[in-house]
């Protein structure tokens, strides 16, 4: 039986929230013990940095924001090893996936700041990150990353299920009876162009509770015409930079009903998705920021006729299954395990990945 590792994962996602982290213990393959989790909000000044480079791919704004993420996804891990009552050599291995600040892969480009080597030095623990340029390289799309963690999980549900996971950008994992039927790919839009909008119009962080798009109207038109958009039918696996839908032709809406169309923007898209689903799913079940949108939740089940479920029933942490995945995954890196399949990215066969940095203190395995 292969030995249980103590992972902690980072997650900083396409939502521009903060830092998820969270600490299980895995064999990398099908055992899976959740632990403990934090998120540690970015500072609105960093933030305000952050969204500053998305789009770029270097120069020297670039390296400094990457060294400030990194300082703060260390302190991210102090916080979440002191919450656990853990030193660092309590724990084996950081899964670190720092953040895309560029994804183009039809051009085999995909960027995720953050430094390992600098992380691995701060913390005194080894850390895996670049999961996603090999991926790339070799002509994947690179995301999204989670289906195989997802399938650990979901062992023992009935089949087909669908894992939709609503950051930023929004993904599905699709699930079949047979546990070599895999499907992943990038559904559309999920938080950002909400969050956005709220931001720019209604002084908000993000519409809270979908409350702003509760009060408004869906402009029909304006969503019919975004719907239209040339990825929604392209062929699965695929994946999205987190600014690849241009939100103009809500501008000239009010808040309330700006916010209400780009959240069925957001339903609807799911909902096309399930043209490219091998068989439609008997259950759907939401993870990420995005499930405790009841506007969003609401226009999800509406539009895909059936109640979409939250994972937290299932005494999982919707909140930290990412920054579990990233830790799941380092684990599988170590092992030489595939991060990605043809299913999953489109990558032509299995595909591992990820960089080694072994920290001050350890030698590399």
């Amino acid at each position: 039986m292969t030995e249980m590792v103590y992972a902690l994962g980072l997650m900083s996602g396409t939502s521009l929230d903060g830092i998820d982290a969270a600490l299980i213990r895995t064999d990398g393959r099908d055992r899976v013990e959740a632990g403990a989790h934090l998120t540690a909000p970015y500072p609105e000044a960093f933030r305000d940095r952050l969204r500053a480079v998305l789009g770029t791919v270097g120069g020297p704004e670039v390296t400094a924001v990457e060294g400030e993420l990194t300082r703060l996804h260390a302190d991210a891990v102090a916080a979440l090893l002191d919450q656990a009552g853990l030193a660092p050599d309590g724990v084996d291995l950081i899964g670190f996936h720092g953040h895309t600040i560029h994804h183009a892969p039809d051009r085999r480009v995909t960027r995720q700041i953050g430094d390992g080597a600098l992380l691995a030095a701060l913390t005194g623990i080894p850390v895996v990150n670049d999961f996603r340029s090999a991926d790339v390289a070799a002509g994947g799309q690179g995301a999204p990353l989670v289906p195989l963690y997802h399938r650990a999980l979901a062992a023992g549900l009935p089949r087909p299920v669908a894992l939709l996971n609503i950051g930023g950008v929004a993904n599905v994992t699709w699930l079949g009876a047979d546990d070599d039927a895999v499907l992943g790919f990038d559904t559309g839009p999920g938080n950002a162009l909400i969050d956005d909008w709220v931001r720019a119009k209604a002084g908000l962080p993000y519409d809270a509770d979908g409350a702003v798009a509760a009060s408004g109207t869906v402009d029909q038109t304006v969503l019919d015409g975004l719907m239209a958009h040339a990825y929604f039918t392209a062929p699965a696996p695929k994946s999205l930079d987190r600014d690849a839908f241009d939100p103009s032709p809500v501008a000239h809406l009010s808040p309330a009903d700006g916010a209400a169309t780009l959240t069925h923007f957001t339903a609807a898209a799911v909902a096309a998705c399930v043209a490219h689903l091998p068989e439609a799913p008997r259950t759907w079940l939401a993870c990420g920021g995005g499930r405790h949108n009841r506007a969003l939740m609401r226009a999800l089940s509406d539009r895909l006729g059936v109640t979409v479920g939250n994972v937290d029933d299932l005494g999982w942490s919707g909140d930290a299954l990412e920054a579990q995945a990233f830790a799941y995954l380092a684990v599988r890196s170590r092992h030489g395990l595939p991060l990605s399949l043809p299913g999953t990215t489109g990558v032509p066969a299995p595909q591992t990945g990820g960089r080694y940095h072994p920290g001050p203190m350890r030698t590399a395995a």
